[in-house]
């Protein structure tokens, strides 16, 4: 990975390391939770996104990266709190859409710090349980 990449990366982990569980708190803030690979214990995430029926997408800034998109891949069962009530899901990575273009049918502001802070796109469709 180029040196550049390599620092924006650590960069920003650091500064959402700090923020995030702040972010996890506020009633409005989609939180993706997942179960921690290594420890079982849950792992929360705030996350931007947008819900299309009982599908919910996101796209992860720094795909297989992520720690959450590792959470994910060792067990895709996840929750999602979306405007205050959790829902249960299955986590789905897919590496073969185009992060890109699925930015641009996400809310602006999200996506706007997705593509502006991340490298390595990958989009991640959760199939919501009714």
């Amino acid at each position: 990975m180029p040196l550049d990449r390599e620092r924006k990366y650590r960069t920003v982990t650091a500064f959402q390391r700090r923020l995030n569980p702040l972010l996890s708190r506020l009633p409005f803030q989609t939180v993706l939770e997942t179960t921690g690979r290594n420890s079982g214990l849950p792992r929360r995430t705030p996350v931007g996104g947008r819900r299309s029926g009982d599908t919910f997408w996101l796209v992860s800034e720094f795909g297989d990266r992520s720690q959450y998109v590792r959470n994910v891949r060792a067990d895709p069962r996840v929750r999602v709190r979306l405007r205050g009530r959790w829902y249960s899901g299955t986590a789905h990575p897919l590496p073969e859409d185009d992060a890109a273009a699925r930015l641009r049918t996400l809310p602006r502001f999200n996506s706007a710090a997705v593509r502006g802070f991340g490298s390595g796109l990958l989009t991640v469709r959760i199939d919501l349980t009714p």
